[in-house]
């Protein structure tokens, strides 16, 4: 009977701790390595600081590759330091605009770059943070994924958060083409004291990131940028991610890339 029970113990752990995308893609790894000097949090993409760090992988589908491989591009770069971590992500776009000017608006309504943090590697109490081509930026903290009965927490306020919006382009104007946009954060690593191990120096831990873009389609109706729209309703917006989940919802953390951190 003990054999049994221990049996049926390991084969419900296994199914907790080794989840991978439905797909069977393995998550993303990043190693970020120390900064040499804090870059300076300004949405300029081009300076020495950002030398020391390595591109990801393009993002992809967020169903994984089986999926048509997204329209534009998008890629990150992460370094850090004892106290903070540096997120640099460019993401290609010809057309940027912006509605939402109001922190902790939803900002997936327009289109978006997304970063989703668990520090201490548990798939539960962790963080999500959106922000657009204004700056505008939503936060909130997950108590435990919403397929285990999470609840989010809009109270939960990244204020020790920098960032800034590099625009290659202009917004909301239809009658040119764009290049694209830089988002440049800076995250405080007390920032995520809910959950990080501040007992152990960065380079013993291993964190659970993902990165997200929500892209919509647009047509330009009376010189202004409109949704698409089938059947009177907008169409379903593009999701384009850094690890694939295999599912189009990102509150799959045991589905997330992995961050480790190097000197």
């Amino acid at each position: 009977m003990l054999k049994a029970i221990v049996a049926i113990f390991l084969i419900s752990l296994s199914n907790v701790s080794v989840a991978q995308p439905l797909n069977g893609e393995a998550p993303q790894v990043y190693k970020a390595h120390r900064a040499k000097k804090p870059p300076v949090i300004n949405g300029i993409i081009q300076k020495k600081e950002w030398d020391n760090a390595t591109w990801s992988n393009l993002f992809v589908d967020i169903e994984g590759a089986a999926m048509a491989l997204p329209v534009y591009t998008t890629k990150v770069k992460m370094l850090w330091n004892d106290s903070t971590l540096f997120i640099l992500a460019q993401l290609q776009e010809p057309n940027m605009m912006a509605t939402l000017l109001n922190h902790d608006d939803i900002i997936y309504r327009d289109n978006d770059f997304e970063v989703f943090v668990d520090p201490d590697n548990d798939t539960d109490n962790y963080y999500e943070i959106e922000v657009n081509t204004y700056g505008t930026i939503m936060d909130l903290f997950m108590n435990k994924p919403y397929k285990k009965g999470g609840h989010f927490d809009m109270k939960w306020d990244a204020s020790k958060l920098t960032c800034a919006i590099g625009k290659m382009g202009t917004i909301n104007q239809p009658n040119d083409v764009d290049t694209g946009w830089v988002v440049e954060m800076a995250f405080p690593i007390n920032t995520f004291e809910k959950n990080i191990n501040s007992h152990l120096p960065l380079t013993q831990q291993t964190w659970r990131i993902n990165f997200s873009r929500v892209q919509w389609q647009f047509d330009v109706i009376n010189g202004s940028y409109k949704k698409r729209e089938e059947n009177g309703k907008p169409m379903k917006e593009n999701n384009w991610v850094w690890s694939p989940m295999g599912v189009i919802d990102m509150h799959y953390p045991d589905r997330w890339g992995y961050l480790t951190f190097t000197d």
